[in-house]
């Protein structure tokens, strides 16, 4: 077994051993009752660092591209390790889109499952809805998290 690298602020990471304890416990959970339901999930991103999340703020912005995100450096949750992003694989191709029905289905039951470990699915957003994106937050808002407040364990897990 190899022993995670350790934690880098400076630098943005796609492993699950970048985010805290009670976030890295329900999406591993998560991760393993979506393959257990014949669903792979690909993560793409756990811990943003500073610089990567300014660069996607401007992103559509100041920069070339679509917008993707509405959170500025230290507005992210990834930047407090409680928030992941993942998509589903088909035949090793991933699934980006909702406008094919089958699609649609498959990330309806990605959300419902993050949502079953207690995490918030952005998909359900009224406004800039995030098909990818989860977090854990056990009831902390962002005010909270700029203020040194982290997630405790939370409830017991399914």
């Amino acid at each position: 077994m190899t022993t995670p690298a350790p934690f880098n602020p400076d630098q943005s990471s796609r492993s699950l051993d970048a985010l805290i304890l009670p976030a890295k416990i329900r999406a591993l959970n998560f991760i393993n009752a979506a393959k257990e339901a014949g669903i792979e999930l690909l993560v793409t991103c756990t811990y943003r660092c500073p610089a990567d999340q300014s660069k996607l703020y401007a992103q559509g912005r100041s920069a070339h591209g679509p917008v993707v995100t509405d959170a500025r450096a230290g507005d992210s949750l990834h930047q407090y390790r409680v928030a992941f992003d993942v998509v589903p694989m088909r035949n090793g191709k991933p699934v980006w889109g909702t406008l094919a029905k089958q699609d649609a289905d498959l990330w309806n039951q990605v959300g419902a499952l993050g949502e079953k470990y207690s995490f918030e699915w952005a998909g359900r957003w009224k406004s800039f809805r995030e098909m990818p994106h989860f977090q854990y937050t056990a009831g902390l808002k962002l005010v909270d998290f700029k203020a040194g407040k982290l997630p405790e364990m939370g409830e017991p897990l399914p």
